[in-house]
């Protein structure tokens, strides 16, 4: 069974459940972020339980693969050797699942803690779609919006 598994999901399958399996995460987190659904299945650790076992999955593969793991930390030597890794198509699935599930985890977060501030729901939404397309900037632009809801700046929140 796990040699059906193995063939069917293939790198290149795995990359496109991701992207489409993400969505309705998010497409929860946007509209209904105050659904017992949102806060039983994507503000728990439910997500991140689910890209575990997908990283844990690329892990297994790669490394019957012999994928040499020790050549991901030259990342951290100079543009060039990411730009090397990045055309691994074993490294770059692996980042992108980092990716997808760090956002999901960052979109949770906003969405919880614009519950607590009341923060309406066109601000969250717009929020959560910059977090999406262009991470930090969306997190930058929520916590610009929550100081005029929370009535504070906090520096560490």
């Amino acid at each position: 069974m796990i040699e059906q598994i193995y063939t069917y999901f293939t790198i290149e399958n795995v990359f496109l459940w991701l992207n489409i399996g993400v969505l309705p995460f998010w497409i929860v987190l946007m509209f209904f972020p105050h659904s017992r659904i949102c806060k039983f299945l994507i503000t728990s650790i439910f997500p991140l339980l689910i890209f575990s076992i997908i990283y844990s999955y690329l892990i297994y593969i790669l490394f019957n693969n012999s994928y040499n793991f020790l050549e991901n930390f030259n990342l951290y030597l100079g543009f060039d050797y990411l730009l090397n890794l990045l055309s691994d198509p074993s490294f770059t699935i692996l980042l992108w699942t980092h990716f997808l599930a760090i956002n999901l985890f960052c979109g949770g977060w906003m969405v919880k803690d614009s519950i607590k501030y009341y923060i309406p729901k066109f601000f969250i939404i717009i929020s959560l779609i910059l977090v999406y397309l262009v991470g930090p900037i969306g997190l930058f632009i929520y916590w610009i919006i929550k100081i005029f809801f929370a009535k504070k700046i906090s520096l560490y929140d």
